[in-house]
């Protein structure tokens, strides 16, 4: 499986809570937002 290094902007995360809280929020804008969400953060070791 490939590695995922993608990584969600604190911006780009507070944004996609919103819509996810937001009941007026289509399916799709919540679909995308918690695609944005699923990807991994930075770990510095």
């Amino acid at each position: 499986m490939p590695k995922n290094n993608e990584v969600t902007s604190k911006k780009a995360a507070s944004a996609a809570g919103k819509v996810l809280r937001d009941p007026k929020s289509s399916k799709a804008a919540k679909t995308a937002a918690a695609s944005a969400l699923t990807q991994r953060p930075s770990k510095k070791r």
